[in-house]
């Protein structure tokens, strides 16, 4: 068996690798995509849900995977024109809008996996300015200690519990006999990335409880053919209304017009900018 450092695929090995489609899908025109943001926007401010839209947005053009329109979102809710810099409205807003939509992302590793959220990551990271990305936290407060394990763990069953009651116990026995480990890893996740972050309202791109879901909400609808796990999560957003404190966002977004109006906006984004995908597709068929 030869031994050593592989500094090269093997050709066959390499071609295989340009077949079946590899790379992301480009971002549709901006035209259409500044269309769809602009229509779903509107309505949000009608609402007073701009960061719902913010974060159902995200999630659902990293789902799709399409990153560079994760970076064209970032422009577009932080300029007059999205296409020139100097046109940015506020610094503090656009590291706040920034910080949202990387937490989003984040949270999103959970439904769609770490694929997908390093590519939209990076292309945010692509379309940040310099200086708002040297004013984003740049240290985990999420890094596993012996210290704050227990409270991950019991952060991770509040929210199962609070997502899943009342059959939180029934599901948590039925996805543990599936694999030993998984109802485990589960939680873990839960209480470390879903959750509100530990530090509360005060950090930077903190997520509430009701946000939270409409990432699961938004990833989850625009994956499609997992509707069992969809249904867990938008009761989850409409039990999100039992929260203790709750902005007039949050209220409105737990309410069941709230709850149909992320379903919708996230459909609408979704077919705008997945048109050309499935207009190659009907090609292929033909």
């Amino acid at each position: 068996m030869h031994r050593g450092n592989v500094k090269h695929l093997p050709p066959v090995v390499k071609q295989l690798l340009t077949l079946r489609n590899p790379d992301v899908w480009p971002s549709p025109p901006l035209e259409r995509l500044h269309r769809v943001f602009t229509s779903t926007l509107n309505e949000a401010k009608e609402r007073n849900a701009e960061n719902g839209w913010l974060v159902l947005s995200t999630c659902t053009l990293l789902t799709a995977n399409r990153p560079s329109s994760v970076g064209h979102l970032y422009q577009f809710i932080t300029r007059s024109d999205p296409s020139l810099p100097e046109t940015r409205r506020s610094f503090t807003e656009a590291v706040d809008r920034a910080a949202m939509m990387r937490e989003a992302a984040l949270k999103s590793v959970i439904f769609v996996g770490v694929p997908r959220t390093i590519l939209s990551l990076t292309g945010l990271r692509d379309a940040l300015e310099h200086d708002v990305y040297a004013a984003l936290r740049k240290s985990s407060i999420r890094e596993a200690k012996p210290d704050n394990i227990e409270a991950t763990v019991q952060r991770g069953m509040s929210l199962w519990k609070s997502i899943y009651g009342p059959h939180a116990i029934k599901l948590y026995d039925k996805l543990g006999a599936l694999h030993p480990d998984f109802i485990s890893f589960i939680i873990q996740a839960y209480g470390t990335v879903l959750s509100p972050l530990p530090r509360g309202d005060p950090e930077q791109g903190n997520l509430t409880r009701a946000l939270g879901s409409v990432v699961g909400i938004a990833t989850l609808r625009a994956e499609g053919r997992v509707g069992p796990q969809l249904t867990s999560h938008v009761f989850g957003l409409l039990k999100a209304r039992d929260e203790e404190t709750l902005s007039e966002e949050d209220r409105y977004l737990s309410s069941d017009d709230g709850t149909e109006w992320v379903i919708r906006k996230v459909d609408e984004i979704i077919d705008a900018v997945m048109a050309d995908e499935q207009e190659v597709m009907a090609k292929v068929k033909l």
